[in-house]
């Protein structure tokens, strides 16, 4: 049996990631394991700049940590699934599944207008070549531009600018109300001063108050987990998207806890792994593994376990979302893998493996 010592646990060093991390260390810490949190700088983290889709390769997130792991300077990485390469190390394992949090996505707007109550051409965020694509082929009237930064920065970024007028209009308004002595339009229009607004706003609100706007978003799509999991899915007005239209990326929403194959993988596995979340990320990674488009083209995959079948849609877009290749399946929970990999082959002979060569081209 292994001594057991402290688990040294490697995460990316961003707020999300920490948080992530931190679930795990507890739930270890739970079954009485020490634990330590090991940040780790990616090379995705280095490359602040550009899109995910234009770094060139899968798991610019992800390797940096396994290799932590397998050098034996951590005994393993916490991981977001929807990051990691369908490929991995033969030593590696992914140890741990816990219970998956919400897999789809959601839009973000000030207000909490909807998708189809967005303006034409209104402008939304993302990082995401499968976001845009099917933003593109549900509205084709809208502008999609690309977001950096954690979930704070992006959600910052998109309440910036009504923030920002609507305290300039009450800041102006009380100025004026200044030069006009018993003057009442102010108190008619605004119930209360600049700064008990200011002091009513919450904390995300007052930093994008600060932020200096470069791209007005209307709106911007992001997880809904990660929402959840930075704490701020009760600050903010946002709408689910659908699951069969916005189909979400495979693996969205949970986590993978990867270590070297052996005595500490089965421990991990023992205390973490939930069979409902990793039997349904399986088949959707076997999918993607089998449609040979990693992160860089516009595939959504979304598996839900139901009795003995494991009922999966898939979605495969054209880059510009003039076109889509989607198709339903009930995968027979016995045979998953093998199943998962046929329902990859029928949508690659429907035509899916041309929008994923379209995807590579740019």
């Amino acid at each position: 049996m292994r001594t057991r010592g402290t688990i040294r646990l490697a995460t990316r060093g961003s707020d999300l990631a920490i948080r992530q991390a931190t679930t795990v260390r507890d739930a270890l810490e739970e079954r009485h394991y020490e634990v330590e949190l090991v940040e780790v700088e990616t090379e995705g983290d280095k490359i602040r700049d550009e899109l995910i889709a234009d770094l060139g390769k899968t798991g610019a997130f992800v390797r940096s940590l396994d290799e932590k792991v397998l050098d034996g300077d951590v005994d393993a990485a916490v991981h977001s699934m929807k990051d990691m390469p369908t490929e991995m190390p033969d030593d590696l394992v992914v140890a741990g599944i816990p219970e998956r949090a919400p897999a789809g996505d959601v839009l973000v707007t000030p207000d909490g207008s909807t998708l189809d109550e967005l303006e034409d051409g209104a402008v939304v965020g993302t990082a995401s070549m499968r976001r845009q694509a099917q933003l593109l082929h549900e509205r084709d009237d809208l502008t999609v531009e690309p977001i950096r930064g954690n979930v704070d920065t992006r959600v910052e970024k998109v309440l910036a600018p009504s923030l920002q007028a609507e305290h300039e209009r009450r800041t102006e308004a009380a100025k004026e109300k200044k030069g006009n002595a018993g003057d009442d339009d102010f108190e008619a229009e605004f119930d209360r001063t600049v700064e008990e607004w200011f002091d009513d706003r919450s904390e995300i609100e007052r930093r994008a108050l600060g932020r200096e706007v470069e791209t007005p978003y209307d709106a911007i799509v992001l997880a809904e987990a990660g929402l959840q999991r930075s704490g701020l899915a009760h600050y903010i007005e946002y709408e689910r998207l659908s699951n069969e239209t916005f189909v979400p990326a495979a693996g969205q929403g949970a986590l993978a806890v990867t270590a070297r194959d052996g005595e500490t993988a089965e421990e991990l596995h023992e205390v973490l792994d939930f069979p409902r979340t990793r039997v349904e990320t399986t088949v959707e990674r076997t999918v993607l593994a089998g449609l040979n488009g990693g992160c860089i083209a516009p595939i959504g995959v979304h598996a839900v376990l139901q009795g003995e079948y494991v009922h999966t849609v898939a979605q495969v877009l054209h880059p510009d979302g003039d076109d889509v290749v989607q198709q339903r399946r009930d995968i027979p929970v016995e045979t998953h893998v093998a199943a998962a990999k046929e329902f990859a082959q029928a949508l690659t002979e429907a035509g899916a493996d041309e929008h994923v060569a379209a995807a590579r081209e740019r």
